[in-house]
């Protein structure tokens, strides 16, 4: 048998914090939610090291890490090194798994999964080229960067050609780019004044403090009750001013006739865009909404399982502004995939952040899409939420509103050992240290 840098060391971690006691992340469909992390470390025979993780909000994280583990034999054999040349390999490796598969296909809490190793099999490779993930991706040849991508059910809306089209045209310029991050960064929103658990003065003592940091938009959480939302975005108006963005988030809160009767009620306070209006799984609601409240926009896609569903939001028209996750889906390739998509239908990308290590993760598809696929900032911003970044050994870091450059080697995704440990769900566990550690044989 050939020598194979194989993975030796796998181990999974349920972490939580216990965030609902502050309300943060509060919002009409999630009242009290505790951000955790189902978190991946591996390491290679060779002594490569990646990093990955799904995020949750509490009661499930323990199911998470399961179906993580669930996946630890399917590395035994596959061979790290094939990354450098093949950078889709370990994701089609592990959905070519047809029992998984079918418990999908290609969404739900084994497609997370998925994507929680094949991020960290990014964040290894980005470790070995010495690169924060966004450097990697940006200037790493086309044809190698498409092999990430699937077309098998996105071809009717994106090609291959097209999408290396749009990736050899972007080359012009593409350097430039790159300087003008690391110098000035991309622009950031804040969601902090606006969970639904937070008072009428507090919301108005944050949004104060935003515009004062520099940040041109916030966001606050609607759904709960009509004239507690016209009272609450009214006091936000009123302390921003005319010049500062407001978007509103639902969380999936309203059918479609509420959705458009509730955002068309806001609509006098200038509303920069409603976000999740109805059920994610809803795409022709989400045209049909689009159509009832236009010209305010429509902003979703944090729940969306795959590239194939953001293809159909596209070609319906359902959304204005395509908010990727970076830990719902399958991993990097099915990231890039959605930025093409986004590109080839004009339409902007602007992620959803916050919870736990997502601000530190997505950073690096935006910076990568300004770099190499949209060439464009205009109307584009990355989610803000001042919360946990701490806990990663390269937190996410905002200036004056906006991100900051990462440059630390990978994909931002290590968490400092001090805080696996401070807080590790121990009734999760079979051991009772907290962490599913198990060597590869």
């Amino acid at each position: 048998m050939s020598y194979r840098n194989r993975v030796d060391v796998y181990e999974v971690f349920d972490v939580r914090f216990p965030t609902s006691t502050t309300l943060l992340g509060s919002d009409a469909m999630n009242p009290d939610p505790d951000y955790s992390a189902a978190y991946l470390r591996m390491a290679t025979s060779d002594g490569d090291v990646g990093n990955g993780l799904v995020f949750t909000i509490g009661r499930g994280n323990d199911v998470q890490c399961a179906a993580i583990e669930a996946l630890r034999p399917l590395l035994v054999d596959f061979d790290v090194d094939r990354l450098e040349c093949d950078p889709g390999s370990l994701a089609r490796h592990l959905l070519a798994d047809s029992q998984f598969r079918w418990l999908g296909p290609e969404k739900g809490v084994m497609h997370m999964a998925i994507g929680a190793v094949v991020n960290a099999g990014w964040d290894l490779l980005a470790r070995r080229a010495n690169l924060p993930l966004w450097k990697l991706l940006a200037t790493m040849p086309a044809a190698a960067l498409l092999t990430s991508v699937d077309f098998r059910y996105i071809s009717d809306a994106l090609t291959y050609d097209e999408a290396l089209d749009i990736l050899t045209a972007r080359l012009d310029g593409r350097d430039d780019r790159i300087d003008e991050l690391d110098r000035v960064g991309y622009p950031a929103y804040t969601t902090a004044p606006g969970w639904l658990g937070y008072s009428d003065e507090l919301l108005v003592q944050l949004a104060t403090e935003a515009v004062a940091d520099g940040f041109r938009q916030i966001k606050l959480k609607v759904g709960s009750n009509l004239n507690d939302d016209v009272r609450r975005v009214r006091r936000a108006r009123l302390a921003v001013g005319p010049d500062i963005g407001i978007a509103l988030d639902a969380n999936q809160r309203w059918g479609v006739a509420e959705a458009i009767a509730w955002t068309n009620a806001l609509s006098d306070f200038d509303v920069a865009w409603i976000e999740e209006p109805t059920s994610p799984d809803d795409l022709v609601g989400h045209a049909a909404i689009a159509r009832g409240v236009a010209p305010i926009a429509v902003a979703t896609g944090e729940h969306c399982h795959n590239p194939i569903m953001f293809k159909q939001l596209l070609q319906l028209e359902g959304a204005d502004v395509i908010q990727i996750d970076a830990t719902r889906v399958g991993g990097v390739g099915e990231l890039i995939a959605t930025l093409l998509l986004a590109e080839k239908f004009g339409k902007r990308v602007c992620p959803h952040a916050g919870g736990v290590g997502l601000c530190e993760m997505v950073q690096h598809l935006s910076f990568f899409d300004y770099a190499a696929v949209s060439a464009s900032m205009d109307g584009r911003m990355i989610e803000w939420v001042d919360s946990l970044h701490d806990n990663f050994l390269a937190p996410a870091s905002v200036v004056n509103g906006r991100y900051l450059a990462p440059v630390h080697a990978g994909f931002s995704t290590e968490m400092h050992g001090s805080s696996i440990a401070d807080y590790l769900y121990s009734a999760a566990t079979t051991s009772g240290t907290g962490a599913r550690s198990v060597a590869t044989p």
